[in-house]
């Protein structure tokens, strides 16, 4: 027996219109993926995996210096001579006390600030401003004029109060 003639056009259309829906956009047949369902401005940012991290390979390297730091052990001992600077002996606080009796009793000078609790003393004295530091060492404490940075104050007048901190000190 022999397909007729409308079967096999039917057939033919049947498998027409099989096609024509697997190729469209049915969603039945269609493989998609949320990420580029968006615009392009909208999708996420594709980054190597090298290169989502910072460098860190130099993190830890410390630089080189040629200074060395004064440690309390490497402080001058109990009156020796120094030009910005000079060892007292005694408890930290009462030293610091009697450096601000000093420094309000010396003529010309004005104390801007004070802080206990570093030891300082932001002074303006002739031209210059400086800080008078007093810091505790191994045998008592250490006085010396120092700039903002932390780095001995140069000129004369520092030199000249530092000299008077010593005179008026030892004695007391």
């Amino acid at each position: 027996m022999r397909p007729s003639r409308p079967m096999i056009r039917l057939l033919a259309v049947g498998l027409l219109a099989v096609a024509v829906v697997g190729t469209s956009g049915c969603k039945w047949f269609r493989k998609g993926s949320e990420l580029y369902a968006a615009s392009p401005e909208n999708r996420p940012l594709e980054v190597p995996p090298d290169l989502d991290r910072p460098d860190t390979s130099g993190a830890m390297q410390l630089p080189e210096t040629g200074t060395g730091t004064v440690t309390r052990s490497t402080m001058p001992a109990a009156g020796a001579a120094q030009p910005n600077g000079f060892a007292v002996a005694g408890e930290v606080d009462a030293v610091f006390a009697r450096v601000g009796e000093v420094l309000a009793a010396t003529e010309g000078l004005t104390v801007v600030n004070r802080a206990q609790l570093l030891g300082t003393y932001d002074v303006d004295y002739g031209d210059a401003k400086f800080l008078v530091r007093v810091t505790r060492t191994d045998t008592g404490a250490y006085v010396s004029a120092v700039d903002p940075r932390g780095l001995p104050a140069a000129g004369e007048p520092p030199q000249r109060l530092i000299a008077a901190l010593r005179t008026a000190l030892a004695g007391g």
